[in-house]
């Protein structure tokens, strides 16, 4: 998602929410806020899995100690050759 496509998002929620608190929502509105969390939400969690996945963990000397798990997860995307 681009971030212009996830600012328009995130600004049409904040408005809804703002309704919702004055005045209330219609029943296609309430629809249309509760689809855009839902993106949202799936959105964040694929992003922050994929900076999860990128990681690579240096103890204080330097030495690696990336866990096995995201080794693998990061040979399997080809991020790694070891």
């Amino acid at each position: 998602m681009t971030k212009d496509k996830e600012k328009k998002m995130v600004d049409r929620i904040n408005e809804l929410y703002h309704k919702k608190k004055a005045e209330g929502l219609t029943a296609e509105e309430e629809k249309e806020r509760e689809k855009l969390h839902q993106e949202f939400i799936k959105n964040f969690r694929a992003s922050f899995k994929q900076d999860v996945e990128n990681l690579v963990i240096l103890d204080k000397d330097g030495k690696e100690v990336t866990s096995e798990k995201a080794k693998a997860i990061q040979r399997k995307k080809g991020l790694r050759k070891n």
